[in-house]
Parts: structure tokens; sequence; C-alpha cells
């Protein structure tokens, strides 16, 4: 009977051991509890015990602890990148990438546009400029005295709001344009796929040059005697300032394509871009592309001179 009764004791103890691992097992499967903090409940060894310390530990430090987010980078204000531009292009244009705006740049450049045609007007005597034009012009020889006469008054009546209109619509226009052909010259070439505003944004810092070029222009106009500033190149910041007066128009041309102040826009054009996409536009990649599509319109400039000269 003793007997009987271990046995039946042993088998129920092993029923009872086997349902417990199996259902302990099923547990573990169901709520995919990790191995390490599921053995807590049949492990024996100290450093085991140990090594599950240090994880609870662990674990709720980072719970009270958290990490800190990366702080973000503090933009820069519009009239600190007007600065920037000048003595800080490159980290000004970082920010201008992150956050484009192109308003008070153009604004700026606009009422210095604006302020150059009124000194222009102030300062140029029209008949005079238009009869010199004429004097130039292939087709005087074929003119009659009477026809330059009507030519000269006609120019003479126009000029002054054309000159207005220009100052007030230029700027915009040429950022737009340089902007356009910019964008698509570093998508194509460079690989900096951006949008439309950036690249406008950029544009736009690039042409406040004018901010040096347009005073140093109303300056020239009121130094010099009224009607003598000249008005295809006023600041003489270019290689033409060299050439004599009978040069070829071809000539003319190819000098004033040397220019200071559009050297220093091209640069500041391909710093702008080259912020894009630092990876795709390093080393001088950047450089190359603006150079090179100024290249092309000076080829096409001198050739327009050249056939109709």
């Amino acid at each position: 009977m003793r007997s009987r009764a271990a046995e039946r004791l042993f088998c129920i103890f092993f029923l009872a051991s086997g349902l417990t691992t199996f259902d302990c097992q099923l547990l573990f499967r169901r709520a995919r509890i990790s191995s390490l903090k599921y053995s807590l409940m049949l492990m024996r060894s100290p450093s085991q015990k140990a090594e599950l310390r240090n994880l609870v530990v662990e674990e709720s430090l980072m719970a009270t602890n958290p990490i800190p987010a990366p702080e973000a980078q503090t933009s820069i204000s519009p009239f600190g990148r007007i600065v920037g531009i000048f003595f800080s292009p490159g980290k000004t244009f970082e920010d201008i990438v992150r956050k484009p705006g192109w308003v008070l740049p153009l604004v700026l450049t606009t009422i210095l546009s604006i302020g150059v045609s009124f000194a222009i007007n102030q300062r140029i005597n029209w008949r005079e400029f238009m009869s010199q034009q004429i004097e130039k012009s292939p087709r005087a020889g074929q003119m009659s005295a009477e026809q330059k006469q009507q030519q000269i008054e006609g120019g003479a009546k126009f000029s002054p709001p054309f000159t207005y209109a220009i100052g007030l619509l230029g700027p915009i226009l040429a950022v737009l344009i340089i902007g356009l052909v910019m964008w698509g010259a570093y998508s194509l070439l460079g690989g900096a796929s951006t949008n439309f505003t950036t690249a406008f944004s950029i544009t736009s810092h690039a042409f406040l040059t004018g901010l040096v070029s347009s005073p140093l222009f109303i300056l020239v106009l009121y130094l010099k005697p009224y009607g003598t500033a000249d008005l295809e190149n006023p600041v003489a910041a270019n290689l033409a300032a060299l050439l004599p007066d009978e040069a070829a128009k071809w000539l003319v041309a190819l000098c004033k394509s040397f220019d200071l102040f559009t050297f220093w826009t091209l640069i500041l054009l391909a710093i702008g871009f080259a912020a894009v996409n630092p990876k795709r536009l390093k080393g001088a990649k950047a450089f190359t592309i603006a150079f090179g599509v100024w290249a092309v319109y000076v080829v096409c400039r001198v050739g327009w001179a050249f056939i109709f000269s």
C-alpha cells in the first residue's frame, strides 16, 4: 500500500511539474516576455541574478532620464541675413536654405534701383544721349537730319518713364530669370534638387551686391559734370574701361563681361546653391556650374555684338 501511495504521489508531482512548465512556456510564448526576465522564475545562478538587477536599474534610469532631443538651430533674422551675405555668406545661405525668404533683399534692391533711375533722369541730358546713340548706329548714314531729329525727340520723351519702369521691374525680372536659369543648371548638372522658392531666395540675396554697386553708380552720376556719365559702363568695374573708344563692339562686350560685381554675384550664387546639397556640390563643382552658365551667356553676348556690329 505504501509503495502504491508513493507511486501515486510521484505521478501526481511529475504531472503537476510538467503542467507547470508547460503553462509557463505557453505564457512565455503568448506574452513574448524576454528570456532574461522570464528566467527569474527558474534561474538559480547568482551571476544571472546580478545581470538581471543591472538590466532593471538601466531600464529604470532610461525611463526617468529620457534622452534630450537635439536643440533646433536658431534662425537668422532677415536683417541679419543682409549683413551676413557680406561677412559670413556660408552660414547665411545655410540658414536661407533651411527657411527661404526673399522679400527684404528684393525690396532693398528695388529701392536702390529706383534711386539709380531717379539719379539718371536728373543727371543725363536725354536729347544729347539719344543723338550720340544715333550717330553710333550703322543706320545713321542712311537717315536724314529730319529723321534723326524725330528719333531724338521721341527718345528724349519716352526715356525718363522707361528708366523708372526699368528701375521698378528690373530687379524682379533679373532675379526671376537668373533664379530660373541657376535652378535648372544646378538641378541638371549638380543634382541639387530643391524648390524654386529656395532658388529664388538664394538669387535675391546674391543680388545684394547691388547695395554696393548702386550707391557707386549714383555717386559717379553726381560727381561727373551734367550729361557726361557713361550709361553703358558707369562704374567702370570691368576690363572695358581699359579699351579705347574706337574698339570693336564684340571686344567691348567681351571685356564688359569680366566685371568685378558680376564675379562677386556669381561667387555668392555658387555658395548659396552649394548649401542646398553640400555632399553633391562639394569642392569647386558649385563654382564650375555658376561660371559655366556665365560663360555661355558671354558667348551669346559677344556673338550678338559681332553679328550686329
